[in-house]
């Protein structure tokens, strides 16, 4: 298959597993046995919080989230292994994948699910049809820890896109993600990289030979939101002289997109599906759930779709471009942020 995963020494990835694997099974066992003293003294800090502050009851649902979350991890582990264990028995690599597409499902519709249960989330989708058929190349905005899980259900688990993701390598270290990740054309980038071309030829290669129920995912802004993030990669813009800047100093809820991957992604000539979102700002880390505010929201998300007759040929000028979809994002949350 097309788009071949991160090259990565074999001892290197023994080595992060047997520190991410038992890691996550002790934590389970702790919030398992420590639960019936955990779980009264939630509901106290939360008690004394609604009464002093008026904040929703964020303890008990970050401690129900996060046994949730390991569950979800360790079960996910089990179902590899044994997919593993049936493909040694004659299954082969082709077993080992669509197990692996099932397996990236379930954990992604599970966790988006369970988020919505614990913190009330209602999502509001438009245009989730125009995705449909392949091949596409999908362009999210990033602003959550919430927001990886929104493309694995809108496109892969509802319309049945399998998704080619390309993600940052720090998410190895959930070790779920690291196994079904590396069974599947999936690329973990190395944001700082030596060889930056290297790491745009692999990207590359993930849009290659794409069907009619294929897509790649990129997040072209790399990075979650955040104001000061924002603001860093605009004094860097600036120090370098990118010509770019002033469309980058134009948005306000996004931050700057980076060409490269994107530029990368665009010459496989698919259609592109742009995903906005509006309603997860505020929400880059895990602490920023504390606050509560994430409680009861609506989150407003629109698929578009472009097709690649319409974007322009040069790389320059699909730089502009994409400046250009973000800019219209941009407005469009600002838009949803005033009503």
């Amino acid at each position: 298959m097309a788009g071949a995963n991160t090259p990565e020494p074999r001892g290197r990835v023994i080595r992060r597993r047997l520190v991410t694997i038992p890691r996550s099974i002790l934590i389970f066992l702790a919030l398992t046995a420590l639960a019936p003293i955990l779980v009264p003294g939630a509901v106290i800090a939360d008690g004394v919080r609604w009464i002093v502050a008026r904040k929703p009851a964020m303890t008990l649902r970050l401690l129900g989230f996060g046994f949730v979350f390991f569950a979800v991890e360790l079960y996910g582990l089990g179902w590899l292994f044994v997919s593993w264990l049936r493909a040694g028995l004659g299954g082969g690599e082709v077993r080992l994948q669509n197990d692996a597409w099932q397996i990236q499902v379930w954990w992604a519709r599970t966790l988006l699910n369970t988020v919505q249960r614990i913190f009330r989330l209602e999502l509001a989708v438009a245009g989730q049809e125009v995705a449909s058929p392949g091949p596409i190349m999908a362009m999210f905005r990033h602003a959550s820890i919430v927001d990886n899980l929104l493309p694995a259900v809108l496109l892969t688990a509802d319309l049945g896109i399998r998704l080619r993701w390309v993600i940052k390598r720090e998410l190895l270290m959930l070790p779920s993600l690291d196994v079904a990740g590396k069974r599947l054309p999936n690329y973990f980038v190395d944001r700082e990289a030596s060889d930056p071309r290297a790491e745009l030829r692999r990207i590359r290669a993930l849009s290659e030979n794409l069907g009619p129920n294929d897509g790649v995912l990129i997040y072209p802004e790399g990075t979650r939101f955040t104001p000061a993030r924002q603001a860093r990669a605009l004094q860097r813009m600036r120090d370098a002289g990118d010509t770019l800047v002033e469309a980058a100093e134009r948005l306000r809820h996004v931050m700057p997109p980076r060409p490269g991957g994107t530029l990368a992604l665009l010459d496989s000539g698919a259609d592109v599906v742009v995903g906005a979102h509006q309603g997860l700002e505020g929400f880059a880390k895990v602490g920023d759930l504390w606050s509560g505010a994430l409680v009861g929201r609506t989150v407003n998300i629109a698929l578009t779709r472009i097709k690649a007759v319409d974007i322009p040929r040069s790389r320059r000028e699909r730089a502009r471009w994409l400046y250009e979809v973000w800019g219209e994002i941009d407005r469009w949350i600002g838009r949803r942020m005033d009503e």
